[in-house]
């Protein structure tokens, strides 16, 4: 079998969106209900995929608005973005915004993997983004999409199933998406 292939991935967005709670339901399939600012964390978890084994390094990030500064490290050596909004919180849909701007500007390429996430949709009754905005802003980045709540650990494995696929995908592993346009 061949050996685990290492990806570094970096979680973003907005304080407060539920990145650290993605990443813990990720990697130890818990919910943590109170909340402490993260700093930065880097968690490792194996994963497999298409009978691929992958170790993951979730790097989980200090909650960003649109005046921080990124550390360089942010794009040394990371081969996929987790970009997380809430959609509770159209300031935090605003911010990731910016944070894909300056990260494409940071990194210097066009594209990156990258899979946008609208996250506590267990918290439905204060939406304030609707998927459709979440929707329409992955399709002009050319990015995966998805909704999701930590809470109730809906679709968290398939955030780390998209990203992996697209950084796959762009290092040419994967065959492209065949868009078909029925009419």
């Amino acid at each position: 079998m061949a050996p685990p292939r290492d990806r570094k991935l970096a979680i973003m967005g907005y304080r407060s969106v539920g990145k650290s709670s993605i990443t813990i339901q990720f990697v130890d399939n818990q919910f943590v209900e109170s909340y402490d600012p993260t700093i930065e964390n880097t968690f490792t978890r194996q994963f497999k995929l298409n009978n691929q084994e992958y170790r993951l390094h979730i790097v989980d990030t200090a909650g960003q608005d649109e005046y921080s500064l990124f550390p360089d490290s942010y794009s040394l050596d990371i081969h996929g973005y987790i970009l997380v909004y809430s959609v509770t919180s159209a300031k935090s849909f605003e911010v990731v915004k910016v944070i894909h701007d300056k990260l494409l500007d940071m990194v210097g390429r066009i594209k990156i993997p990258i899979v946008l996430v609208g996250n506590k949709t267990d918290l439905h009754l204060e939406r304030k983004v609707s998927t459709e905005e979440g929707q329409k802003l992955a399709q002009t980045w050319n990015a995966i999409f998805l909704e999701t709540s930590a809470k109730h650990n809906l679709d968290v494995q398939a955030i780390f199933k998209g990203v992996i696929m697209e950084i796959e995908r762009q290092d040419g592993n994967l065959p492209e998406e065949k868009k078909c346009i029925v009419s």
